[in-house]
């Protein structure tokens, strides 16, 4: 008899199965994949980390969480600095004053915030109601067009129109000549990986992996006195009040002879008529320039390609819709009431774009409460 069964090994279930197996509690860890580490998977490929569901850079202001991932891992300083590609011109990303000075040819912050507020203007918005409005009202008509509205649309498969507002605030506006994309104190990647932090996270843990819980749990259940639940919450609840609304994520991986193929770890493709939404060129996560002295004499790039989730595929960002969010509350009342076994946590246990540090926390919360 196990104390919890832990249903997918990604960073949310790692946590609370580290810290159940040190509080000497029995802990068995399922998971459908043949890895550890869920979408953070990371695997070295002729010497080259490469981050199998796409790139994942740690970022927090949470002391806590930076102290308890460092007890497994040690971290590089890698900064993330994307930059975003559209017929042939490149532009920094979040966007700034070097982005504004290449659009426009502005150079202090007052002119760039007047050439918004003049865009703003002649579009006619005071209040926006979707997420063309509220971009337009960040960075202007011209940075909208350009910048945001193909990748968007690309991103989540809808009219930009179609979208609410909030989308587009995760996507910061600086106006200061800073090209870093997050702000938090502490960030990096670990020096080998994301997979060789989560296993040690596991260390001493049961594993068991190609494992589908949902049709197995009539025995897994029987188990463990406490189920923690990382999978999809519709899924678990047999999409008895239908099912919510997921994007998925596709990915193609080329090998390429030559030691730096676009300058930076990360580029996003904004035009509407490319089909990839971004290029991951994964040397430069650890390397400090792609074509440095001791790098392998090659490189490796993943495109990356968004579409619409359809029942058998597997789910990785929620759609809060109006139609899913009104679902969740559904599926949350059904997680109530089996609360005192069943506890859902993670990305689409929670139905929610959490980052990797809250996803952290959140277990770690969970794991204090519980354990």
């Amino acid at each position: 008899m196990y104390d919890f069964l832990v249903v997918g090994a990604g960073l949310f279930g790692a946590t609370f199965a580290q810290v159940a197996h040190e509080n000497r509690k029995k802990v068995l860890v399922v998971d459908k994949r043949p890895h550890i580490a869920g979408n953070a998977y990371t695997e070295d490929d002729g010497g080259i980390i490469v981050h199998r569901y796409g790139p994942h850079i740690f970022h927090t202001d949470n002391k806590l969480v930076w102290d308890y991932v460092r007890r497994f891992a040690s971290f590089n300083r890698f900064t993330n600095m994307p930059m975003a590609r559209c017929d042939g011109e490149m532009y920094n990303m979040p966007f700034n004053m070097n982005t504004f000075n290449r659009m426009w040819g502005v150079v202090t912050p007052e002119e760039a915030r007047a050439k918004i507020d003049q865009q703003r203007q002649a579009a006619g918005i005071t209040n926006p109601k979707n997420l063309e409005e509220q971009a337009i009202s960040m960075v202007g008509t011209d940075i909208y067009e350009k910048l945001v509205k193909g990748y968007t649309e690309k991103q989540w498969g809808r009219p930009c129109t179609d979208l609410p507002p909030h989308v587009i605030l995760r996507l910061p506006v600086r106006f200061t000549y800073d090209n870093s994309y997050f702000t938090d104190r502490y960030q990096g990647i670990p020096e080998y990986g994301y997979s060789a932090m989560v296993a040690r996270m596991l260390d001493g843990v049961e594993v068991r992996l190609n494992v589908e819980y949902l049709s197995s749990r009539a025995w897994l259940d029987k188990m463990a006195r406490h189920v923690i639940y990382t999978g999809p919450i519709d899924a678990y609840f047999d999409y008895v009040f239908g099912h919510l609304a997921y994007r998925t994520l596709s990915f193609e991986s080329h090998r390429i002879g030559v030691r730096n193929f676009q300058g930076c770890a990360v580029v996003n493709y904004t035009a509407g008529d490319v089909p990839w939404t971004r290029i991951t060129e994964h040397k430069w996560f650890a390397y400090s320039g792609g074509d440095d002295e001791g790098s392998p004499p090659f490189t490796i790039i993943t495109k990356e390609y968004s579409a619409e989730c359809q029942p058998g595929m597997e789910p990785y960002y929620p759609v809060r819709d109006i139609e899913s969010c009104q679902m969740l509350r559904k599926y949350e009342d059904a997680a109530e009431a089996v609360k005192s076994r069943v506890h859902f946590g993670g990305r689409l246990g929670m139905y929610r774009y959490i980052d990797m540090d809250d996803a952290i926390m959140a277990a770690l919360d969970l794991a204090n409460e519980l354990v």
